[in-house]
């Protein structure tokens, strides 16, 4: 088993590689502002570095989009209003509104501070509403961004148990009069599976998704995508190994012009 993950790595670094080298092309690019000494190396670096994601995300967002104007987003499991956001460049630099969600609510008070143009809800996102769902907040100094709805994903850490009540994205989005979405960004801790399935994506049809994809549900959350008519974006997996990144087939291959 450990020579196929190896294997499948490989391949898609591979695959990566040479999705990157059609799609970040350096020849004629114009040269970004923050451009190191080195000069432009994909064109990603003209959206570089990130501001406020933990990683790349913020990057490989705004490069998808070309720094597109007043999207709309869906955040959740936003956490805090700015620190390791993948949407808080979105709102302050470019006009961007949307919901964000979480099911603890102590960031609350940031997002109604601070992110004028967003709604935060304090729910468990699932596959059913009206329920009460057992969340777990880590306490470890060392972890403060774990949170989750199962308890092994946090065994041996220092933990607060609280019940939140659950809601579908499809319920709530619904209640709000929302129409569509241009970004999805979903990061709850190995429960993204349940929250899709409470999702009509179909009907939002968000442009791009980030998904935090675990091992224990990737293969769950590709099966999702794939039969919803989404393509895995795989040139992003040099710049991000934890998420994974969808569009739908159809858009992706109009503007990369590709077909499958």
């Amino acid at each position: 088993m450990k020579r196929i993950h190896i294997l499948l790595i490989i391949l898609a670094v591979a695959a990566g590689l040479a999705a990157g080298r059609f799609l970040f092309p350096t020849a004629g690019a114009p040269e970004p502002s923050q451009a190191g000494s080195g000069g432009l190396r994909t064109e990603l670096d003209a959206y570089a570095p990130k501001h406020y994601s933990e990683r790349n995300e913020e990057v490989i967002i705004r490069h998808y989009f070309k720094d597109r104007r007043a999207g709309f987003f869906l955040d959740v499991g936003a956490y805090h209003y700015k620190n390791g956001s993948n949407t808080y460049y979105l709102e302050k630099n470019l006009d961007w509104g949307g919901i964000a969600i979480d099911a603890n609510g102590e960031f609350a008070r940031g997002y109604q501070e601070n992110r004028p143009r967003t709604r935060f809800f304090t729910f468990f996102v699932s596959d059913k509403s009206d329920e009460q769902a057992e969340f777990f907040i880590v306490r470890d100094a060392g972890h403060l961004t774990k949170s989750t709805a199962v308890p092994e994903f946090v065994k041996g850490r220092k933990t607060e148990e609280i019940k939140v009540p659950t809601i579908t994205l499809n319920d709530l989005l619904a209640k709000l009069g929302t129409a569509k979405i241009d970004f999805l960004n979903l990061d709850i801790e190995l429960w993204e599976p349940h929250a899709l399935a409470g999702f009509d994506i179909e009907k939002y049809r968000p442009a791009l998704v980030c998904v935090e994809a675990h091992r224990q549900v990737r293969d769950q959350i590709l099966g999702y995508f794939t039969k919803h008519g989404y393509v895995r974006l795989d040139q992003y997996f040099l710049f991000d190994q934890r998420n994974w990144y969808f569009a739908p087939r159809d858009a992706y291959q109009k503007l990369f012009e590709v077909s499958y």
